[in-house]
């Protein structure tokens, strides 16, 4: 692909102030972030807008006109907006690399919403300090793959950063091979990340870490003041206590809907327990517990199976951080310790209700129990490489079929079993399933799973389908895929294609890094 230079037009600040901003990150001072203006764009184009969220969020329909289009592409100001780039730092692969910062996102502010203040970031606008010798953009191909894979977490009712919009532009990037430039526009409470504390820990810097925690405290996370009461009082506690927390849950849903995240690095996750950074991520397709999404993970750290013991890993990294405040050894490790029996709770709750077995006061030894059938039925589809998605929505169609009395050879069931080669194993482990889950209501159990286990994901080539259309101008399978993947539960009669088992071109489809 050949892509001529183009020359960029250089766009004053309108005044355009549709929305009401406040700076509370900025209060936080000069040392944190680096005050400085998105680099113009070339030739901006919509590419994406996402009407549900603007109408969620209560902001006006006048964002998304031609004058907006120049603002959430970097080449414009919204009044009352105050573009910077923070500072941060992290282990990447497992490796300290000390400063990294905002390469290429540029954070405008908090916008005041009908869901509290949300902070809009730009992605791909640019060079900033922290670039570390990058060109500061994103490219279209992964720029589609972050704008619809945060909405198809959304759906899925998991946490994550939103898009609100995709600028595309014909402004030149080299990656591998020669690309056009994006922009996604980003939407989060908060984007502060591990690798924020990381930073001033490394540098010995208490006073400035102790700003910094206060802030995410008293703006983002006050519900550490009465944590702190579980640990002698200490806030600093509560705080590592409440990020585990919100981690442990959000691996535990990760690990249910089979997504690999790709780049588990500390400064990719989120304080606020948001699923943030969306690059070589993947919905599984066949189960693999040693699958890996990341083209460039050459030693596979980041693993599907190994994603709950990153983030524990990654999770100590943020008490290091933070130990300075906790100033109690014993304390910082009781806190990680939680992590170890939280994430098994809420994976094995997870997993039981995509089961249809419901219900938080379940004794330990019936917990025990259904975890037993969870592993069992996951180690034939490892086995088998059976496809993940399917597998579950076949599984929660075939139980809504079943009468009370039903028998499990009825042919309800064969659409279950023909997933597999081994089928007298499936059967025997249905006929385990159907005692267990007898004592109730098959019909409703299977509404429970059919709402708990997605018609659709965002496999990859599904989203490569659409990266390829764009690339050749033509916006509309974004929007396709949008439609679908904001309520990935419902039928979508017409749209069956989409949730099929994936071609055989998808198994050679690979996802880097690079972006």
């Amino acid at each position: 692909m050949t892509i001529a230079p183009l020359d960029v037009p250089v766009h004053p600040p309108h005044d355009l102030s549709v929305l009401n901003w406040t700076h509370r990150l900025s209060h936080l001072g000069p040392d944190f972030f680096t005050p400085l203006q998105p680099t113009p764009l070339a030739a901006p184009t919509w590419a994406a807008r996402n009407e549900a969220l603007r109408t969620e969020l209560g902001w006006p329909a006048a964002l998304f006109d031609e004058t907006h289009l120049q603002a959430l592409g970097g080449n414009a100001l919204m009044a009352g907006s105050m573009p910077l780039a923070t500072v941060y730092s992290g282990h990447q692969f497992g490796q300290w690399a000390g400063q990294l910062g905002d390469g290429r996102a540029i954070w405008l502010g908090e916008a005041q919403s009908d869901h509290g203040p949300q902070e809009i970031q730009l992605k791909g606008a640019g060079r900033t300090p922290y670039s570390r010798g990058g060109d500061g953009r994103a490219v279209l191909r992964s720029s589609i793959r972050e704008y619809l894979c945060s909405e198809a977490m959304h759906g899925l009712g998991i946490p994550t950063t939103r898009a609100l919009s995709l600028v595309a532009s014909p402004e030149p990037v080299r990656r591998e091979t020669l690309e056009t430039a994006a922009v996604v526009a980003r939407v989060a409470p908060s984007f502060l990340r591990f690798g924020h504390f990381e930073h001033f820990s490394a540098q010995g810097d208490t006073n400035k870490l102790r700003t910094l925690a206060d802030h995410v405290i008293a703006h983002h996370l006050p519900e550490c003041r009465e944590r702190a009461a579980q640990w002698q009082g200490n806030v600093y506690a509560a705080l590592l206590d409440e990020v585990q927390e919100r981690t442990a849950k959000l691996l535990a849903q990760w690990q249910a809907v089979g997504f690999c995240h790709g780049v588990m690095n500390t400064d990719n996750m989120s304080v606020l327990g948001l699923t943030i950074d969306y690059g070589p991520f993947q919905f599984m397709d066949g189960f693999d517990p040693a699958h890996i999404c990341n083209h460039s993970d050459y030693q596979g750290r980041y693993a599907y199976g190994r994603q709950p013991n990153v983030a524990y890993w990654n999770l100590y990294c943020l008490a290091q951080a933070l130990a300075p405040l906790i100033d109690d050894h014993d304390m910082t490790l009781q806190v990680l310790e939680v992590y170890k029996t939280l994430f098994p709770r809420c994976l094995g709750d997870a997993m039981r209700a995509k089961l249809g077995l419901v219900g938080d006061l379940a004794p330990e030894s019936e917990r025990e129990a259904d975890w037993t059938l969870v592993e069992d039925v996951m180690q034939h589809m490892a086995a088998e490489k059976v496809d993940f998605t399917v597998f579950w929505r076949q599984l929660s169609q075939a139980v809504s079929l079943q009468s009370k009395n039903a028998t499990l050879t009825d042919a309800g069931w064969r659409s279950v079993t023909d997933l597999v080669l081994d089928r007298p194993r499936l059967q025997a482990w249905l006929a385990r399933y159907g005692e267990r889950a007898g004592q109730g209501s098959f019909a409703a159990m299977g509404q429970q799973m059919l709402r708990t286990n997605p018609k659709f994901v965002l496999r990859n080539h599904l989203a490569e389908i659409a990266i390829r259309q764009a690339q050749l101008g033509d916006f509309s399978e974004i929007e396709v895929l949008h439609n679908l993947l904001k309520s990935p539960f419902d039928e979508h009669t017409g749209f069956e294609a989409y949730a099929d088992l994936p071609p055989d071109w998808a198994g050679q489809l690979e996802i880097s890094c690079s972006s």
